[in-house]
């Protein structure tokens, strides 16, 4: 299970921005310096499964993904590439844009 929310940007073409991460890294601080926080205001909104993550994944036109599960479901359907990924502390974090 995930957390996502989205979030419109104020650009003037507003993308439509994903923020999703895998549900026990919510609220979590992964690195104090540089801070790395698993923000709630920005990935915690409602929860998901996979199928919807991949559906989220589909609609949105930037992607910031936190967790080893959401990073692999990324990776799996081609959303991303492992270059694409980095770690922090262990956890993998991707961005994508389309």
């Amino acid at each position: 299970m995930f957390f996502y929310k989205l979030h419109r940007s104020r650009a003037e073409n507003y993308e439509l921005v994903l923020g999703i991460c895998d549900k026990e890294l919510a609220g979590k601080e992964l690195r104090k310096n540089p801070k790395f926080m698993v923000s709630r205001d920005f990935y915690c909104d409602k929860e998901c499964n996979e199928e919807e993550a991949i559906k989220l994944m589909k609609k949105c036109t930037i992607a910031n993904l936190v967790g080893k599960n959401i990073v692999k479901l990324a990776l799996e359907k081609n959303f991303i590439t492992k270059e694409n990924l980095i770690l922090i502390e262990g956890i993998p974090h991707a961005q994508f844009f389309k």
